[in-house]
């Protein structure tokens, strides 16, 4: 086994020889050892002469023996496309690798995977909507959470995973024999116990910038639902949608004010109906038909957010709908409109109430209807 993996990892140290051409290469061979033994005109076959030249003269078996012995050291382990233990889900990936390195304890195989991104400098709203999700999910059962171990939303929904006893794995941009960044460390060795670090890199890669984007596909091809929670129109979350998109996953985003250039990204995805709205968990759980064996909230539980008490940060038109649906039960759009004598006009009507929702106020119902969230 441990001859089978050098020839493993010799085969991903091959110059061009990337994901595709590695695939076909085990498709037709069965293995990684039979590549380096094969003839040059049986390669040239499936991969070219100049790949087939790289192949019979690599020369790199010392430095594979060496990364061999650094992982077995460490306990990190290898992970080839033949492995059972190889995650499924990126074997429908054409351009995922045929080896990946992981230290950790989670099942990356179990039946739900979730990730959840979003920006390095996310709001209140951003910090409170990540956790009250994480911990909304904690409810359904074989649920893993994955994200990049970025500052901001990704390393807000590992800790709180960590918090409410879900598994989390971490997608790196680089080697197992560092964490980036450095300041991700103590949250890092806490998803070792309680989930794992997953990468496509080989020890001593750094977190160069062109590494990411390639993390970031990984992420995405991992995953069934990728959430966003906050993202700039322009921020490296959209890159990930795109990824998403591309392997048919389900996207979701959180909406978030019209003005707030952190949440323009989520509310140009739902917009162009790239993504689902997603108001909270049970939403999540329903639409991916994972809701049999999660506990749904109470009523007062409806949104992400505990429902607010401080009216101060209202418009006046806010305040009055708000004392309107207060008085009525479950007032409709027309009859709130009517109700409001000299009030706004449709449209601004229409995102008065957006608002209130998005402020964790209301909860608006099919065929136009609004309740209070408490």
């Amino acid at each position: 086994m441990e001859e089978d993996m050098l020839y493993r990892l010799a085969l991903t140290k091959v110059s061009g020889i990337g994901p595709v051409f590695a695939r076909k290469l085990i498709r037709h061979f069965g293995e990684a050892r039979p590549v380096f033994l094969a003839g040059k005109p049986e390669l040239e076959e499936i991969c070219g002469e100049g790949r087939a030249n790289a192949v019979v003269n690599f020369n790199g078996f010392r430095e594979a023996e060496k990364e061999l012995s650094f992982l077995e050291k460490y306990s990190m382990q290898p992970l080839f496309i033949t492995d059972k233990n190889y995650p499924r889900r990126l074997l429908d990936c054409e351009d995922m690798p045929v080896l990946l390195f992981y230290k950790g304890s989670a099942d990356l195989n179990v039946s739900r995977v979730v990730a959840i991104i979003g920006t390095r400098s996310p709001t209140q709203y951003g910090k409170q909507a990540t956790q009250r999700l994480v911990s909304d999910l904690a409810t359904s059962s074989e649920m893993l959470i994955i994200s990049g171990l970025a500052h901001g939303i990704d390393s807000i929904a590992h800790q709180a995973a960590l918090d409410h006893d879900l598994p989390t794995v971490g997608i790196l941009g680089h080697g197992l024999d560092r964490i980036y960044p450095q300041q991700n460390t103590s949250l890092a060795k806490k998803m070792v116990r309680q989930g794992g670090l997953l990468t496509k890199f080989n020890i001593n890669t750094i977190p160069e910038t062109h590494n990411f984007p390639v993390r970031n596909r990984m992420v995405a091809g991992l995953s069934d639902a990728l959430i966003v929670v906050e993202t700039d129109i322009r921020g490296g979350s959209m890159l990930t949608v795109s990824d998403a998109l591309d392997y048919k996953k389900k996207i979701f985003a959180l909406p978030g004010r019209i003005n707030d250039i952190r949440s323009a990204g989520c509310n140009t995805l739902i917009r162009k109906g790239k993504a689902t709205l997603l108001v909270n968990a049970g939403q999540l759980l329903e639409d991916l038909q994972w809701a049999t064996t999660v506990t749904r909230p109470a009523s007062g539980q409806a949104t992400l957010f505990s429902a607010p008490t401080d009216e101060s940060n209202l418009s006046e038109n806010e305040r009055k709908m708000l004392h309107l649906i207060r008085e009525r039960k479950n007032p409709t759009f027309d009859e709130l409109y009517s109700a409001m004598v000299n009030g706004p006009g449709r449209s601004e009507l229409t995102l008065d109430l957006l608002n209130l929702e998005l402020k964790g106020w209301i909860h608006s119902l099919p065929g136009r209807v609004y309740r209070l969230c408490i």
